[in-house]
């Protein structure tokens, strides 16, 4: 099935609100298009995992979730993720793998979040990190429990850790 007439009604630099009209006469369906973006489940050589903390004004409180962030155009997922993954908690990694895409949020987003793995993180010499960001380093048993108490309760990056431990690279999370 596909739109009759998509619309966009209102456009702004972070997303364009697209009206979809499905069949005469109903009412449109309204969805946001924005950029995709690419997240990083990265353990340190200690095998801890690193998340972030930060405030974000669309639910008005303080998140823990994994390094992530749009993926700039031109830019590939697994760039944008080596990329975010620095900028958010310097720290780099040698080698870093693509996991797959998933489908952020199917009732109003038309994006994909893609999901990154990278073991064996270091931290960079002498690196900012970007203001009002604190870089949490879980171990497994405290992301599982972060995870359960909401915590670590960002329900697509909670997936992404799923995607990589179903993917053999977390195998003593579960």
């Amino acid at each position: 099935m596909r739109p009759l007439k998509t619309e966009i009604v209102y456009s702004t630099p972070f997303f364009d609100l697209l009206a979809k009209t499905m069949k005469d006469g109903e009412q449109p369906y309204y969805s946001f298009r924005v950029p995709d973006f690419a997240v990083t489940v990265a353990i340190t050589e200690e095998g801890r995992m690193l998340a972030v903390r930060q405030y974000r004004p669309s639910v008005e409180r303080y998140t823990v979730e994994l390094p992530s962030g749009l993926v700039d155009p031109g830019e590939t997922p697994l760039e944008a993720a080596r990329r975010e993954l620095v900028e958010e908690t310097g720290y780099a990694a040698e080698r870093i793998e693509m996991l797959g895409p998933m489908i952020p949020e199917a009732g109003r987003l038309g994006n994909q979040l893609w999901t990154c793995f990278a073991a064996g993180v270091r931290p960079v010499e002498n690196h900012v990190r970007e203001e009002g960001i604190e870089v949490i380093a879980y171990s497994m048993e405290e992301l599982r429990q972060a995870t359960i108490s909401g915590e670590f309760g960002h329900a697509p990056h909670v997936g992404s850790v799923l995607l990589a431990v179903l993917h053999g690279k977390m195998g003593g999370l579960l």
